[in-house]
């Protein structure tokens, strides 16, 4: 019996129950596992069903891995332009911790007034790391060792990820003296961050992601011990930082499976095994249209941050797409944590997934799957030697992403599903960006974006001829349209012999399929003697006089750019 008091259910019984469902869709030539599971870009299997027998034969998370319990995570707000009165707006309204992508020069500037050991500070200067380091030292003064107002955070030196990022030659060479600044005057600060987000960013999965940060912080590691800091030490002196996205299960997957992997190379290295984690909402499933949809995105990563066990998260403003942040959307991005710490208690638990029959299963074969992709790029002699295999992987993941995505799969709400084709997005001061990427950055929603720009200039127009009464082409007439509007193609409705009058030149035929077998070819010649340049079918059956066909499954963009192109001939 369950706690409930209802009879438990075996394996086999759900088994005949799916089975029988599947019998009646046509499904039941497979296995019931086997037709409703799932495949991530890993090659990861996801299951319908889990039960005890699915977990993991390994130990589990290390028990000095994550977040202690009850202790939230840092509100870590970032910020990449000198607006001292945004940073103590950040402060005074939630956030414990600072996120700098300025220059060194400007430091005084944004944290004059700031009790810098009431927070903790994160650098992000690039090549110009030593000197921002400077300036807080600068700022704070010469701080002992047990100097009650030591600093905290990090100094942000990560060659490789910059190199990712701007393509320029890594220089490790520098590690070791900011290592010994941290241990001199900065006891409370890490020195150097491994940031997997640009392999996120350029469209890697999580395995992907995870093995390039765990390659990225050996090569860290190796860079110390050569510069003579010891290895216990070295460990000390990372955090790792990941992106969190709307995928909960995904996300707080990774966060435990990066704990584990970390934990493996500790142990090689005598050394202790936690990882300080800070993760990041993710820029690339970030919209620029709809934005406000963003925030749902925004919530559900952050909680899976926190489940996953994250020291520090950064939600991304709402705009983030669009450009700089206002005061509103840095307010929700700091309440979002704040939320889900103070009235959702997300952070009173320890590893609150864990012990999950699914999360232990997926944590398992992820942690799996990112260490076999991390000994390929040590067997390629390293981060540094491997950045072409790298490219080369996340090219292939980002081109199978892309043609999912082309079709839907998963759509993407508020612009490929359920688009507002009168909304106009919020106007932002540009975001300052990199001139040039050795990877690129990507969006999900990018292509069907620069469609709907296309299509604010057009203003395009399809007709959708329908055949028959309004119960056969019913279905198909709203299927047709809903694509069509996801591209911001405007619909007119009629019968075939109504086209004239519409101002279109691209038509869309909708009905039954033995509608079409009696009357497709003739409403496709009437269409094309009106005028129709192109002529759609809903449905996959072809008749004579139709150029191509819609229906579900099908590659939307390629849809939407042929009709756009036919528009505007």
């Amino acid at each position: 019996m369950s706690p409930l008091g209802s009879p438990l259910v075996s394996r086999e019984q759900w088994r005949e129950l799916a089975r029988e469902v599947l019998r009646k869709s046509g499904r039941d030539a497979v296995s019931p596992e086997e037709a409703l599971a799932t495949v991530t870009y890993d090659g990861i299997t996801l299951a319908p069903l889990y039960d005890a027998a699915d977990l993991p034969a390994g130990p589990g998370l290390p028990p000095s891995a994550g977040r202690e319990p009850g202790r939230p995570w840092e509100v870590r707000q970032r910020h990449e332009t000198a607006d001292p009165e945004a940073v103590m707006t950040d402060l005074e309204n939630g956030a414990d911790s600072l996120w700098l992508a300025v220059a060194p020069e400007d430091l005084p500037r944004v944290l004059g007034g700031v009790h810098l050991d009431l927070i903790s500070i994160v650098l992000d200067a690039g090549p110009r790391t030593g000197q921002a380091a400077e300036a807080l030292l600068a700022l704070a003064g010469d701080v002992r060792r047990d100097g009650a107002g030591a600093l905290r955070g990090c100094l942000g030196a990560d060659p490789l990820g910059h190199a990712a990022r701007s393509g320029a030659v890594p220089d490790l060479s520098g590690l070791g003296r900011l290592a010994r600044l941290c241990a001199d005057r900065l006891p409370g600060m890490r020195a150097i961050t491994v940031d997997a987000t640009p392999y996120h960013e350029a469209g890697g999965s999580d395995a992907e992601e995870l093995g390039c940060s765990i390659a990225t912080g050996l090569a860290y590691l190796r860079g110390l011990t050569e510069d003579g800091i010891a290895a216990g030490d070295a460990f000390g002196l990372l955090e790792f930082r990941y992106a969190a996205t709307a995928d909960q299960f995904a996300t707080i997957a990774k966060l435990r499976a990066a704990r584990l992997l970390w934990a493996r190379v500790a142990e090689v290295c005598d050394a202790p095994p936690a990882q300080y984690q800070h993760a990041v909402t993710s820029a690339a499933m970030m919209t620029r249209r709809d934005p406000y949809t963003n925030m749902l995105r925004t919530t559900l990563a952050c909680f899976a941050a926190g489940v996953g066990g994250a020291d520090a998260v950064t939600v991304r403003p709402f705009d983030d797409a669009l450009g700089l942040p206002d005061d509103f959307s840095r307010r929700i991005a700091r309440n979002t944590s704040t939320l889900l710490v103070e009235e959702a208690h997300v952070a009173r638990t320890f590893d609150p997934a864990g012990g999950s029959w699914y999360v232990e299963r997926r944590t398992a074969d992820l942690a799996e799957k990112a260490w076999e992709w991390f000994q390929e790029i040590e067997t390629a002699g390293g981060m540094t030697a491997a950045r072409s295999l790298v490219a080369d992987r996340l090219a292939a993941t980002r081109a199978r992403r892309a043609r999912d995505l082309a079709r839907l799969r998963p759509p993407i709400v508020g612009v490929s599903r359920y688009p507002d084709p009168a909304g106009k997005p919020p106007a932002r001061a540009h975001t300052p960006r990199p001139a040039a990427d050795a990877l690129p950055r990507v969006r999900h929603a990018q292509d069907f974006e620069d469609l709907l720009d296309q299509a604010d200039e057009a203003r395009p127009r399809v007709f959708l001829a329908t055949l028959g009464p309004a119960a056969e082409h019913a279905a198909r007439l709203a299927f047709a349209r809903g694509l069509f509007e996801v591209g911001g193609v405007e619909t007119v409705t009629g019968a075939p012999g109504d086209f004239a009058g519409s101002g279109a030149v691209v038509a869309c035929l909708c009905a039954g399929d033995r509608r079409y077998a009696a009357e497709a070819a003739e409403a496709a010649a009437l269409l094309r003697r009106a005028g129709a340049r192109w002529i759609w079918l809903a449905g996959r059956d072809r008749h004579d006089g139709v150029d191509a066909n819609l229906y579900a499954g099908c590659d939307v963009l390629d849809v939407l750019r042929t009709t756009l192109s036919e528009v505007t001939a």
